[in-house]
């Protein structure tokens, strides 16, 4: 039953969310989101930290926080949703949690993250 459940949620991906690129919690993103206000549209950047991955599949979502004024704002996106046109990693991070949660409650220098280092790159 499991298999059938991913062979049809494998059908209905479409190219570009295949081709959203690999992130996970801790990371500092940016979500170029669609947003239609009547009969215009445009699209709107949400820069932030992702504090969580939840789900598997089509019903995967991803919560991102920044902060705006100084007060905290969190958004939850769907993995899946057709109104996300691309997401751009600006920073990896080094967390030992899946869920940051305590990230809420810190502010200032406490509430950096340290950055993964790349060693795999060679330089000559």
């Amino acid at each position: 039953m499991d298999q059938l459940i991913r062979i049809v949620e494998d059908s209905f991906k479409t190219e570009r969310q295949q081709e959203l690129p690999e992130f996970s919690t801790g990371d500092t993103i940016t979500v170029y989101y669609r947003i239609k206000e009547g009969n215009k549209e445009r699209v709107q950047a949400f820069r932030g930290v992702v504090i969580q991955r939840r789900g598997k599949g089509m019903a995967e979502t991803f919560t991102v926080r920044k902060i705006s004024d100084g007060i905290g704002v969190e958004r939850i996106f769907p993995i899946n949703s057709p109104f996300i046109e691309k997401i751009e990693i600006n920073k990896r991070g080094k967390v030992r949690r899946a869920r940051i949660f305590y990230f809420r409650n810190l502010s200032g220098k406490k509430a950096r993250i340290k950055e993964k280092r790349d060693y795999s790159k060679k330089s000559n």
